[in-house]
């Protein structure tokens, strides 16, 4: 099969599918693979030796960047996507490096696409590597700069787009591909899945006690039991979270104990 050869990693199996309906519009495009976790990556990337990458940053098993290390003697063309905030996306913004945000834009897609498309033509192996290392460098100190920086959540209400702080989240809820932000006294709805939100959140602020429920640990005011030996968290905004079985020894790593 003719054309460039593409390789889709991202763990979240609708963010694949997302990517794959998106690669059907363009054209030139040969062999195209997905997969879900970094390991898997690397096995590929043996033997498809991909063109253009389109890859997650922070998944299970490990991050994307072990994957370039891997690519670095045949570098692809690399199209980043993430779930960072906007703030985030500028510090890299001005440099050489491809990126799409969750939840993808077509118009956004094409165009990064679009470069990913020149930069897999460029010939000379050492102009690829310099290209490529630029993009590490560049994504790799915003990651820096994110991790030292409170993170925002841009949310539609009324019309209007509010910035809500992670320093005001008293507890975030699962809604099917969604995720409820609730705050003291209200609640807006975010498109993103709780578990890609929960590997952007500080552990140290945050624990998820149920497959549903990540909550803020300082909201935590009193834990007291429930029906059938379960635990109940009860919050600073007065809501009354259940605690998963799965989860609670980290609801007691809240309490203090073990």
């Amino acid at each position: 099969m003719s054309g460039l050869t593409v390789l889709v990693v991202d763990d979240e199996p609708l963010a694949r599918r997302r990517i794959l309906r998106l690669l059907a519009k363009e054209e030139g495009l040969g062999r195209i693979e997905a997969v879900g976790d970094v390991a898997e990556a690397c096995r590929t990337a043996e033997t498809l030796r991909p063109d253009i990458l389109l890859l997650d940053i922070q998944m299970p098993g490990g991050d994307g960047f072990q994957l370039l290390d891997q690519l670095a003697q045949a570098p692809p063309a690399v199209v980043f996507v993430t779930a960072f905030d906007h703030h985030a996306l500028r510090a890299f913004d001005a440099d050489a490096a491809d990126y799409v945000t969750k939840p993808i834009e077509p118009g956004r897609f094409r165009a990064a696409m679009a470069r990913a498309r020149r930069l897999a033509g460029l010939q000379a192996r050492e102009e690829r590597i310099a290209e490529l290392q630029e993009t590490v460098a560049a994504l790799r100190g915003a990651l820096g700069e994110q991790a030292r920086a409170p993170m925002d959540f841009w949310v539609r209400a009324r019309g209007e787009h509010l910035r809500v702080s992670a320093d005001d989240v008293v507890r975030f809820q699962a809604e099917r591909d969604y995720v409820r932000i609730h705050v003291a006294g209200a609640n807006y709805l975010h498109r993103e899945s709780l578990a890609s939100l929960e590997r952007r959140l500080d552990a140290e602020a945050f624990v998820r006690i149920h497959r549903s429920t990540i909550v803020r640990r300082r909201a935590v005011v009193k834990v007291r039991p429930g029906p059938f030996a379960a635990l109940v968290a009860v919050l600073a905004d007065g809501s009354e979270v259940r605690v998963g079985r799965t989860y609670e020894a980290q609801m007691r790593a809240v309490l203090g104990r073990t």
